[in-house]
Protein backbone atom coordinates (compact mmCIF):
# COMPACT_ATOMS: atom_id res chain seq x y z
CA UNK A 1 0.00 0.00 0.00
CA UNK A 2 2.36 2.58 -1.07
CA UNK A 3 0.08 5.52 -0.84
CA UNK A 4 -0.51 5.28 2.80
CA UNK A 5 2.40 8.16 3.42
CA UNK A 6 0.56 10.29 0.96
CA UNK A 7 -2.42 10.36 2.98
CA UNK A 8 0.31 12.65 5.47
CA UNK A 9 1.12 14.69 2.92
CA UNK A 10 -2.04 15.82 1.28
CA UNK A 11 -4.59 17.41 3.03
CA UNK A 12 -7.43 18.11 1.60
CA UNK A 13 -9.82 20.32 2.07
CA UNK A 14 -12.86 18.97 2.58
CA UNK A 15 -11.16 15.86 4.59
CA UNK A 16 -11.72 13.13 2.30
CA UNK A 17 -11.59 9.41 4.79
CA UNK A 18 -9.03 6.94 3.56
CA UNK A 19 -8.60 3.43 5.11
CA UNK A 20 -9.01 3.38 8.83
CA UNK A 21 -10.63 6.38 9.21
CA UNK A 22 -13.70 5.06 8.11
CA UNK A 23 -15.60 4.38 11.30
CA UNK A 24 -19.14 3.57 9.51
CA UNK A 25 -21.43 -0.08 10.60
CA UNK A 26 -22.00 -0.32 6.77
CA UNK A 27 -20.80 1.05 3.53
CA UNK A 28 -21.94 0.50 -0.44
CA UNK A 29 -18.61 -0.23 -2.37
CA UNK A 30 -17.69 0.01 -5.40
CA UNK A 31 -14.80 -1.87 -6.83
CA UNK A 32 -11.76 -0.44 -8.69
CA UNK A 33 -13.03 -0.79 -12.24
CA UNK A 34 -16.67 0.93 -11.22
CA UNK A 35 -18.55 -2.18 -10.47
CA UNK A 36 -20.86 -2.40 -7.51
CA UNK A 37 -20.12 -4.85 -5.00
CA UNK A 38 -23.07 -3.89 -2.81
CA UNK A 39 -23.54 -2.78 0.85
CA UNK A 40 -20.63 -4.47 3.26
CA UNK A 41 -19.44 -3.77 6.29
CA UNK A 42 -17.02 -1.77 6.51
CA UNK A 43 -14.28 -3.68 7.67
CA UNK A 44 -14.85 -6.49 5.34
CA UNK A 45 -14.53 -3.11 2.71
CA UNK A 46 -11.11 -2.36 3.77
CA UNK A 47 -10.36 -6.49 3.67
CA UNK A 48 -11.06 -6.38 0.13
CA UNK A 49 -9.25 -3.42 -0.15
CA UNK A 50 -6.05 -4.69 1.19
CA UNK A 51 -6.23 -7.78 -0.93
CA UNK A 52 -5.78 -5.49 -4.03
CA UNK A 53 -2.72 -3.80 -2.23
CA UNK A 54 -5.27 -0.10 -2.56
CA UNK A 55 -6.78 2.12 -0.22
CA UNK A 56 -10.56 2.54 0.61
CA UNK A 57 -11.44 5.98 0.38
CA UNK A 58 -15.10 7.68 1.43
CA UNK A 59 -16.45 9.50 -1.76
CA UNK A 60 -20.03 10.05 -1.01
CA UNK A 61 -20.13 10.41 2.88
CA UNK A 62 -23.77 12.26 2.87
CA UNK A 63 -25.49 8.97 1.20
CA UNK A 64 -27.13 6.66 3.52
CA UNK A 65 -24.95 4.21 3.66
CA UNK A 66 -22.17 6.13 2.70
CA UNK A 67 -20.26 5.11 -0.52
CA UNK A 68 -16.64 4.07 -0.29
CA UNK A 69 -14.70 2.86 -3.45
CA UNK A 70 -11.27 0.78 -3.82
CA UNK A 71 -8.75 2.84 -5.41
CA UNK A 72 -4.83 4.08 -5.50
CA UNK A 73 -5.45 7.52 -3.46
CA UNK A 74 -2.00 8.29 -4.31
CA UNK A 75 -3.11 8.55 -7.99
CA UNK A 76 -6.32 9.99 -7.09
CA UNK A 77 -4.40 13.02 -5.59
CA UNK A 78 -2.47 13.23 -8.01
CA UNK A 79 -4.93 13.23 -10.64
CA UNK A 80 -6.94 16.12 -8.51
CA UNK A 81 -3.91 18.47 -8.63
CA UNK A 82 -3.22 17.81 -12.08
CA UNK A 83 -6.84 19.06 -12.47
CA UNK A 84 -6.79 22.25 -10.40
CA UNK A 85 -3.27 23.22 -12.50
CA UNK A 86 -4.69 23.11 -15.51
CA UNK A 87 -7.78 24.78 -14.47
CA UNK A 88 -5.19 27.44 -13.17
CA UNK A 89 -3.62 27.88 -16.45
CA UNK A 90 -6.87 28.61 -17.99
CA UNK A 91 -7.39 31.18 -16.07
CA UNK A 92 -6.73 34.91 -16.85
CA UNK A 93 -5.82 37.84 -14.74
CA UNK A 94 -6.78 40.97 -16.02
CA UNK A 95 -4.69 44.26 -13.81
CA UNK A 96 -5.94 47.75 -14.39
CA UNK A 97 -3.19 50.09 -15.92
CA UNK A 98 -3.47 53.85 -15.05
CA UNK A 99 -1.93 56.37 -17.61
CA UNK A 100 -2.30 60.15 -15.83
CA UNK A 101 -2.97 63.06 -18.19
CA UNK A 102 -3.02 66.78 -17.86
CA UNK A 103 -5.43 69.13 -19.18
CA UNK A 104 -2.85 71.18 -21.09
CA UNK A 105 -1.11 67.87 -22.52
CA UNK A 106 1.64 68.00 -25.08
CA UNK A 107 0.73 66.56 -28.02
CA UNK A 108 4.18 64.83 -28.02
CA UNK A 109 3.53 63.51 -24.33
CA UNK A 110 -0.47 62.46 -25.35
CA UNK A 111 0.94 60.55 -28.38
CA UNK A 112 3.17 58.74 -26.38
CA UNK A 113 0.91 58.01 -24.11
CA UNK A 114 -1.60 57.06 -26.17
CA UNK A 115 0.87 54.52 -27.51
CA UNK A 116 1.33 52.99 -24.10
CA UNK A 117 -2.38 52.36 -23.44
CA UNK A 118 -3.14 51.00 -26.92
CA UNK A 119 -0.02 48.71 -25.52
CA UNK A 120 -1.57 47.14 -22.51
CA UNK A 121 -5.15 46.83 -24.41
CA UNK A 122 -3.62 44.93 -26.66
CA UNK A 123 -2.11 42.60 -23.62
CA UNK A 124 -5.56 42.42 -22.65
CA UNK A 125 -5.23 44.77 -19.78
CA UNK A 126 -7.77 47.44 -18.33
CA UNK A 127 -6.48 50.71 -18.98
CA UNK A 128 -7.64 53.90 -16.59
CA UNK A 129 -7.09 56.69 -17.56
CA UNK A 130 -7.49 59.84 -14.84
CA UNK A 131 -6.70 63.62 -15.30
CA UNK A 132 -5.23 65.61 -12.34
CA UNK A 133 -6.22 69.11 -11.55
CA UNK A 134 -4.05 71.45 -9.82
CA UNK A 135 -5.13 74.97 -9.03
CA UNK A 136 -6.68 77.09 -10.58
CA UNK A 137 -7.32 74.18 -13.81
CA UNK A 138 -10.12 72.79 -11.43
CA UNK A 139 -12.32 75.80 -13.23
CA UNK A 140 -11.36 74.38 -16.95
CA UNK A 141 -13.24 70.87 -16.76
CA UNK A 142 -13.98 71.03 -20.06
CA UNK A 143 -10.77 70.96 -21.28
CA UNK A 144 -10.24 67.83 -19.67
CA UNK A 145 -13.38 66.31 -21.47
CA UNK A 146 -12.00 67.29 -24.82
CA UNK A 147 -8.91 65.33 -24.18
CA UNK A 148 -10.51 62.38 -22.77
CA UNK A 149 -12.65 62.42 -26.09
CA UNK A 150 -9.91 62.61 -28.09
CA UNK A 151 -8.15 59.74 -26.21
CA UNK A 152 -11.50 57.51 -26.71
CA UNK A 153 -11.55 58.34 -30.29
CA UNK A 154 -8.14 57.50 -30.95
CA UNK A 155 -7.64 54.16 -28.82
CA UNK A 156 -11.39 53.24 -30.29
CA UNK A 157 -9.83 50.19 -32.07
CA UNK A 158 -8.28 49.08 -29.59
CA UNK A 159 -10.57 49.80 -26.43
CA UNK A 160 -13.92 51.13 -25.50
CA UNK A 161 -14.71 53.54 -22.30
CA UNK A 162 -16.70 51.14 -19.45
CA UNK A 163 -18.62 54.13 -18.52
CA UNK A 164 -18.60 57.77 -18.95
CA UNK A 165 -15.85 60.04 -17.43
CA UNK A 166 -16.42 60.54 -13.12
CA UNK A 167 -15.08 63.26 -11.11
CA UNK A 168 -13.39 62.43 -7.66
CA UNK A 169 -12.40 65.01 -5.84
CA UNK A 170 -9.23 67.39 -7.92
CA UNK A 171 -9.04 64.43 -10.96
CA UNK A 172 -11.25 62.80 -13.42
CA UNK A 173 -10.94 59.28 -14.08
CA UNK A 174 -12.51 57.31 -17.04
CA UNK A 175 -12.04 53.45 -17.58
CA UNK A 176 -11.31 51.42 -20.72
CA UNK A 177 -11.65 48.00 -21.48
CA UNK A 178 -10.40 46.20 -24.23
CA UNK A 179 -12.25 45.19 -27.34
CA UNK A 180 -12.92 41.25 -27.73
CA UNK A 181 -11.54 40.29 -30.65
CA UNK A 182 -13.85 37.86 -33.04
CA UNK A 183 -12.65 34.30 -33.90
Amino acid sequence: MGSKNMEVLFIKKDQIQVNNQIRDKEVRLIDFDGTMIGIVSAREAQLKANERDMDLVKISPNANPPVCKIMDYGKYLYELAKKEKEAKKKQTNISVKEIRLSAKIEEHDFAFKLKNAMKFLKDGDKVKVSIRFRGREMQFTSMAYEVIDKFADMIKDYGKMEKKPSMDGRSMSVMFVPIKEKQ
